[in-house]
């Protein structure tokens, strides 16, 4: 038989496209054309593959080989074609019986001696093979990533020839086992916070609705201690949208880690990062910071000090949980349901308002520093709130112990159950009727919302995630309506944000 038929999968974003590699071998000067828009890692893979055969005691055919990976419009990247390239080869030449090869699906990249090393995205092919029917043949390394994904519907090995016996007969492949490192809980806990109780407040309210928010306050007042402490008091991610995460780690160049797999992800990027490592880019696309914050904390740090495309560039996200990347030929989407914790100074120096020092910047400053964050931008986060430095006598005295995160985290997490069985999503995604159906709302609060929006100049927008700021208020009281106070206190999370 001189033609053989493999299958294996590409990798396109989060999606795992099944790809066919037809090797034909026909009569003619000895050569090796590799056809089906490789690129250069993939044309690269005809002298890895011959090494390989060739170590691994097998003859390699002194024939015309031509190797089609179809689809032929889809671009292959990456050396994950060489085992099936490999197999192929040896099939087409008899070496290697091929009536079992449809049941299977391989992923691998070869070594010049014959050994599998990992590759990039399994997770997502594991579970695209196993929808198939078929058990996906993965290198060893790659073992613990399809456990997670498809349980023991896969099989691994950690070399060409132990494949190969496998297919004769001779042995069988083992599956991996998901093996999850146990790794000590080091999230911060809010008792670190001294004072600061309606900025604590605040955190516990953007972490019952996810909520965005922002910090305004002078250097040392706790922005960034606050913005580091809401991994521990957040809802308990499920099962799925860890997987979901796990899945871009898989194909980002960071790699599969699955350390914390449970746990909420804290991004921090630096101010001078660039649009395509925030949102994500590249040719071919990767997943950028929002992204690897996926169902997480994306904190943004001194927030007038990234660039204003950077920052533009997160408000499509913000609505819509994805990021949509457009490259000549082709469209790649991520999903990027994160929640953005931002924190800045009051102006360029910083000390704006603060009694204890004394600012030196000119009104010219600080208007040219608060416009870098555009007003569409700020509207977008729901909760808005000024910081004042801590009173030193909480610093160096002995005050009351600060709650927990644990107390908080329970309370947190009780309002998040009653969202999810009231409505299936978090206050933060509600919209149009269903919004004002799940925070219904008396005449005397409807009075008093129109009342201070109208005072705050609140648009369309804000004035709607303020009502979902104050049904998450009314949720952590487990109040089934949403009344005045709750409707007053998510307005005071509304302070305006003045261009001085």
């Amino acid at each position: 038989m001189s033609i053989a038929i493999v299958r294996t999968r590409a990798v396109v974003a989060l999606d795992a496209p099944p790809v066919i590699v037809e090797t034909h071998l026909s009569s003619g000067l000895p050569a090796f054309n590799l056809v089906g828009l490789p690129e250069t890692a993939v044309r690269e893979s005809k002298d890895r593959v011959r090494s390989a055969i060739l170590n691994s005691r097998f003859e390699f055919p002194a024939r015309r080989i031509t190797v089609n990976l179809a689809p032929a419009d889809l671009p292959k990247e990456g050396g994950r074609f060489d085992l099936a390239i490999a197999l192929g080869i040896l099939a087409a030449s008899d070496q290697i019986p091929a009536q079992q090869l449809d049941t299977y699906e391989f992923l691998g990249e070869l070594a010049l001696t014959g050994e599998l090393r990992p590759v990039r995205g399994v997770l997502t092919a594991a579970i695209g093979a196993a929808e198939d029917r078929r058990l996906l043949v993965i290198p060893t390394a790659n073992g613990n990533e399809a456990a997670l994904a498809v349980g023991d519907r896969h099989r691994m090995a950690d070399h060409l020839l132990t494949i190969c016996a496998h297919l004769q007969g001779e042995q069988s492949l083992p599956c991996g086992t998901a093996n999850i490192p146990d790794l000590p809980d080091k999230t911060a806990d809010m008792a670190d916070i001294k004072g600061q109780q309606q900025a604590r407040r605040a955190l516990e309210i953007a972490a019952a609705g996810r909520h965005n928010l922002l910090y305004e306050g002078p250097p040392g007042c706790g922005k960034s201690m606050l913005a580091q402490r809401l991994p521990g008091i957040l809802p308990k991610m499920h099962h799925d949208d860890a997987l979901s995460l796990l899945a871009i780690r898989s194909i980002s160049q960071h790699g599969f880690d699955p350390s914390g797999w449970m746990r909420h992800p804290f991004r921090a990027p630096h101010h001078s990062s660039s649009t395509a490592a925030l949102v994500g880019g590249g040719n071919p696309p990767q997943p950028g910071e929002i992204s690897l914050a996926h169902h997480g904390v994306l904190f943004l740090d001194e927030l007038p000090e990234f660039q204003r495309p950077v920052l533009e560039a997160l408000r499509e996200p913000m609505e819509m949980g994805r990021i949509s990347i457009a490259r000549a030929g082709r469209q790649v989407t991520f999903p990027a349901a994160f929640q953005l914790i931002a924190a800045m100074n009051p102006c360029p120096c910083g000390y704006l308002g603060d009694v204890r020092h004394s600012c030196q910047c000119t009104p010219q400053q600080i208007q040219r520093y608060r416009r870098r964050i555009s007003g569409p931008l700020l509207d977008r986060i729901d909760l808005h709130l000024k910081l004042e430095p801590t009173p030193l006598d909480l610093l160096t005295g002995k005050p009351e112990p600060a709650e927990a995160s644990g107390p908080i985290a329970q309370r947190v997490q009780q309002a998040s159950d009653t969202q999810q069985r009231r409505q299936h999503c978090y206050n933060h995604q509600l919209s149009g009727d269903t919004l004002y159906r799940m925070a219904a709302m008396d005449p005397e609060a409807k009075a008093i919302l129109q009342k201070l929006a109208d005072k705050l100049a609140l648009s369309a927008r804000a004035l709607q995630r303020t009502l979902r700021v104050a049904r998450t208020i009314a949720d952590l009281e487990q109040s089934p309506a949403v009344t005045v106070p709750h409707i007053t206190e998510a307005c005071s999370y509304r302070q305006p944000h003045h261009r001085q």
